[in-house]
């Protein structure tokens, strides 16, 4: 009887454990089976110096329309009755059926990464769109944020110990947002390794089991998994890290990109689609049928002015989306002087670090600041890039970092850093504040939070309003809205396209997407991902002689269309490299991306440039100014700038360098001082902080004349 008992008992423990065994191997499968590095994919098409023969032959891509093409079609939109009325139009019965053939379907305000991702998902619908933007395609929000793709895993934590459904809801769209972001642009996104100091052992399990909830909730779009690195590993892959205190870390998986280009990817891609994207072009009043209902905006061309001229004229639509981001409420107001302001703007100011603050291939978040507060420290384009605060702001077209903002992401930097590192304020190449616009649903009371998730509005004439969330969502949120103006207009009627837009520029080559008049963003790649890979650059270095820097860089900014900007780079008359005269000794940007700008991105000044086309006012304010007359001087030549037009943009371009952090004595420069080395010639609180050559360290504190009294003694 006892033996019986005894085996019962071992075949139960047995059991016990093989379920155990096949749980562990189960977890240990999910965590650590292969996976596909995301953007290490063949590229779709293959680059052109494989044609037939080896012989090279040019890619064929197809062309975006000019921009007075563009304006052609806004105004072919209003028709004989409505483009001459001075009042809005009366009756609709005045149109032609050309005239209704012309009318858009959707007119969206608002260039960032919502209003074009608007516009790409709509015209990829079979929509008619338009889309404007007073300024440029992402110069607001849209090219100041963190660069981070990533769920939020502060967000989780809120809503864990909250109990906030809208939190958890925005991580699990976010986390499958951020998949899409790498499969639909690989040059522009990328996977980034964020570690989290642990300075308790304690805090060991409750980060871990954090990062693990992170990566379950991801599920099949997990990048990789997290994993704890003890306090050896921490130093070895971060080793500017205090080791004071230090137990050890925990290591999660994020996407980083590079938001503006993505923005300017999104506003390419969708014209190529068919959309209309006109950017410096200001609605200033919104128009309505005798029903009350919008039915079109009136439009002032600011490239005009800005050439002394002057354009006005209106557009027809169907319905309007608002995607305006901070300026939600002031198209808003257009449409309702009375309407109640749902928009509380908040700075989030970031800075700019040199690139040996932080490794080259890992990330680092801070979340125990001073002030409860997270602050991010990330690898971006060779330098370092810390923030973010949060605080309540005033809406402004280019707010300007504070110095208070900046100071305090300086202390909290050194207060994780080893102590012998000194954080100087002269260290911070460019500084902005990025307007975060968080929103308050108007149907709900003032005393309720804001939300850090989306919200879509109607105002009773039809004015369809998105606003909030964050870059990572953009696709959903165009999406949502998209679907709202479907569902309030059942007038507008989607239509399956039969074939993809030959985006890549390759005949035979065709996407493998249904487009049936459904959403289907998530699987439509973005311009210059159909080429790419991560071998790519080898082929430019070899075809086009660039150096290896420029290479990679011209692949990640442009994927396959690295071709074209390449060939627009001015031979060097050197022997290596033989193309891509840089526009800054600090950085791979080359002459040919402004011309690219110019004929193929629809940059229409310097800022446009400098500061969204590339990245280089982002990076480093003193840099872009130095470049700003060659940059002027190319622009010059294939806009065929005035003098007078050239000064002005020099002013325009000096003022917003004022807000990227130019110091205030450099701002006053002319174009023939900066030219004559000027910039780098004076005397300020970085004069000291070098040994110069020929000086003992120890003179550089004194003055020149101390120096010299010095050195003689």
């Amino acid at each position: 009887m006892a033996s019986r008992t005894i085996g019962r008992r071992l075949v139960r423990a047995a059991g016990y454990a093989s379920i155990a065994g096949v749980a562990g191997a189960g977890g240990l499968y999910l965590i650590y089976r292969p996976r596909e590095i995301p953007g290490s994919e063949a590229a779709s098409v293959p680059p052109p110096t494989y044609a037939k023969g080896g012989v090279y032959r040019a890619p064929q891509f197809p062309k975006e329309k000019s921009r007075a093409e563009q304006i052609a079609d806004l105004k072919a939109s209003a028709g004989t009755a409505f483009a001459n009325a001075k009042d809005a139009v009366t009756t609709t019965g005045t149109q032609s059926q050309d005239d209704e053939e012309n009318i858009y379907d959707l007119l969206i305000i608002g260039g960032g990464a919502t209003g074009t991702g608007i516009a790409l998902d709509a015209a990829s619908r079979g929509l008619k769109v338009a889309l404007v933007e007073r300024d440029d395609f992402a110069a607001g929000t849209s090219s100041k944020s963190t660069k981070l793709v990533h769920g939020g895993v502060r967000y989780l934590e809120k809503a864990v110990w909250q109990l906030d459904y809208n939190q958890y809801k925005l991580v699990r769209e976010a986390l499958r947002e951020r998949r899409y972001f790498l499969d639909t642009a690989p040059h522009l996104s990328s996977w980034l390794p964020i570690m989290i100091p642990v300075q308790k052992w304690w805090q060991a399990p409750y980060f871990w089991a954090g990062t693990k909830f992170y990566d379950l909730l991801a599920g099949s779009e997990n990048i990789e998994s997290s994993y704890f690195l003890t306090r050896s590993k921490a130093l070895d892959a971060f080793p500017m890290l205090k080791k004071e205190g230090l137990f050890g870390a925990l290591v999660y998986y994020d996407g980083m990109h590079n938001d503006s280009r993505m923005n300017i990817s999104i506003a390419m891609t969708a014209a190529l689609y068919g959309a209309t994207t006109l950017n410096h072009a200001e609605v200033t009043s919104l128009e309505k049928g005798p029903d009350g209902k919008l039915c079109g905006a009136t439009i002032v061309d600011k490239v005009a002015e800005a050439n002394g001229g002057k354009d006005e004229f209106r557009v027809r639509a169907k319905a309007v989306i608002n995607a305006t981001g901070p300026f939600t409420d002031g198209i808003r107001k257009l449409d309702d002087p009375s309407v109640q302001e749902i928009v509380a703007p908040s700075s989030g100011v970031h800075v700019i670090l040199p690139g040996y603050y932080s490794p080259s291939n890992m990330g680092l978040i801070d979340p125990n600041t001073s002030d409860g507060r997270v602050i991010f420290f990330l690898p971006w384009h060779g330098n370092t890039i810390a923030g973010t605060t949060d605080a309540p702001c005033d809406i402004k077209q280019n707010p300007i970092a504070g110095e208070e903002e900046i100071n305090w992401i300086l202390s909290e930097v050194k207060n994780y850093l080893q102590p012998e590192i000194n954080v100087r304020r002269g260290d911070v190449l460019a500084a902005w504040s990025g307007i975060r616009p968080l929103v308050r649903d108007p149907k709900k009371s003032k005393s309720e939070g804001l939300v850090r998730n989306h919200l879509v509005t109607t105002s009773p004439s039809g004015l369809v309003t998105i606003s909030g969330g964050k870059w990572t969502t953009y696709r959903q949120m165009a999406e949502e809205a998209v679907d709202e103006a479907l569902k309030l207009f059942p007038s507008i009627k989607t239509k399956p396209t039969a074939a993809p837009v030959l985006v890549s520029g390759v005949e035979g080559f065709r996407e493998n997407v249904n487009l049936d008049g459904s959403c289907q963003t998530h699987e439509v790649r973005l311009i210059g991902a159909h080429g790419y890979s991560k071998t790519l650059f080898i082929n430019l270095v070899q075809h086009f002689g660039l150096e290896t820097d420029v290479a990679k860089h011209l692949c990640s900014a442009y994927g396959d269309r690295a071709w074209t900007v390449a060939s627009l780079c001015e031979a060097t008359e050197q022997r290596y490299p033989v193309r891509g005269k840089r526009i800054s000794e600090l950085y791979p940007f080359v002459d040919g991306e402004v011309r690219y700008a110019c004929r193929h991105e629809y940059a229409e000044n310097a800022v446009d440039v400098f500061a969204r086309r590339t990245r280089l006012a982002f990076l480093n304010a003193q840099a872009a100014l130095e470049a700003l007359p060659r940059i002027l001087e190319i622009m010059g030549e294939e806009k065929g700038w005035s003098a007078a037009r050239q000064e002005r943009e020099w002013k325009g371009a000096v003022e917003f360098l004022g807000s990227m952090g130019l110091p205030k004595g450099k701002l006053g420069l002319t174009r023939e001082e900066v030219e004559g080395g000027k910039v780098g010639r004076y005397v300020d609180e970085e004069y000291g902080m070098f040994a110069r050559h020929g000086e003992s360290s120890f003179l550089a504190p004194f003055s020149s004349a101390v120096r010299g009294l010095l050195v003689q003694w």
